[in-house]
């Protein structure tokens, strides 16, 4: 005699039900969107209440709010609904050049403005139809990678974060310090001097976030003043705007960033690590040739940028 596992028994429409009304925070609106009549939405509400002995949406007034397990669920069920998308979309063949996919790919604003972008171009030349989405990462999102990875495609980070997961190599860049044109205190060249005693403006500060070169500096034996924190390099020049504060940059986003007036973009007074942009993803998408056709265009667009930077150098 067997027994049913808990999921062989739920229905799963009420998924789809469920991230209507959480989304909607009303019967009428979700029935609305869903091209539902309101009592049929109405049952499944009445289920879903029953399943989670919860009652999802609470009246408060003349509205409905969502209740602290609802909150909760809110994002779970973004995902797993995302996920029943790209199991019920994956093709046994597949024509990129007739394809409607959307790729979710997390990453930095320092990541999208590079390889990113270029990707997005890629793609709009050879697969109109197929769209990325960029989704911005954070520590807690890089400290539990695996299980991010089971839900989105990919994630665009440097070596050195994540390990024991698949990756391929995209692109290269280098550290810079960008500080204001009339700072008093620096020179033709930033000295060590300068790294010690000025203010700066650093990204991810924390135990398990933070960028290679400051981490290099710290293991130089100083420890710098921080002025201020941010979760991207885009807004970095408006930190240091006005100010004697220093920041790390990459150089392909000086490039494209920098002001030519305003700024000055030096290099580093010690041997900074390259840094080794990579992407990574989850095994279970190894064998998937929608995925392996995402991997490719990375590559192809990594590979254009190091060229574009190898003639530029030139």
């Amino acid at each position: 005699m067997t027994t049913e596992t808990p999921l062989s028994r739920l229905d799963l429409n009420l998924l789809v039900s469920l991230d209507a009304l959480l989304t909607e925070r009303s019967v009428t609106r979700a029935a609305e969107r869903l091209h539902l009549s309101q009592p049929a939405l109405s049952a499944s509400l009445g289920r879903l209440r029953t399943h989670f002995n919860d009652k999802i949406l609470a009246r408060t007034g003349n509205t409905y709010e969502l209740t602290p397990l609802a909150v909760r669920l809110s994002e779970l069920t973004a995902t797993a609904l995302d996920s029943a998308r790209r199991v019920f979309d994956s093709q046994a063949e597949w024509n990129p050049t007739q394809s409607t996919r959307e790729f979710t790919v997390l990453g930095s604003d320092y990541g999208f403005a590079t390889i990113g972008a270029a990707v997005s171009k890629l793609a709009a030349e050879t697969a109109p139809g197929v769209r990325f989405r960029f989704r911005m990462h954070n520590p807690s999102i890089v400290e539990d990678a695996i299980a991010q990875l089971r839900s989105v495609d990919a994630m665009m980070i440097p070596h050195g974060f994540l390990s024991d997961l698949p990756y391929s190599d995209v692109f290269t860049d280098e550290w810079r310090i960008i500080c204001t044109d009339d700072n008093p205190h620096v020179g033709e060249h930033i000295t060590m001097e300068n790294i010690a005693e000025l203010p700066w403006v650093f990204n991810y500060l924390s135990r398990s976030a933070f960028t290679s070169a400051s981490r290099q500096i710290r293991e130089l034996g100083i420890e710098p003043t921080v002025a201020a924190v941010v979760e991207g390099f885009h807004v970095l020049p408006h930190f240091v705007q006005g100010t004697n504060r220093l920041a790390l940059m990459q150089k392909r986003l000086t490039d494209v960033l920098i002001p030519r007036e305003g700024f000055r973009v030096l290099e580093t007074p010690f041997d900074a690590t390259p840094i080794s942009a990579a992407l990574w993803w989850h095994p279970t998408h190894n064998s998937d040739p929608e995925h392996a056709w995402m991997r490719r265009l990375f590559a192809q667009a990594g590979a254009a940028m190091q060229a574009d930077a190898g003639a530029a150098a030139a």
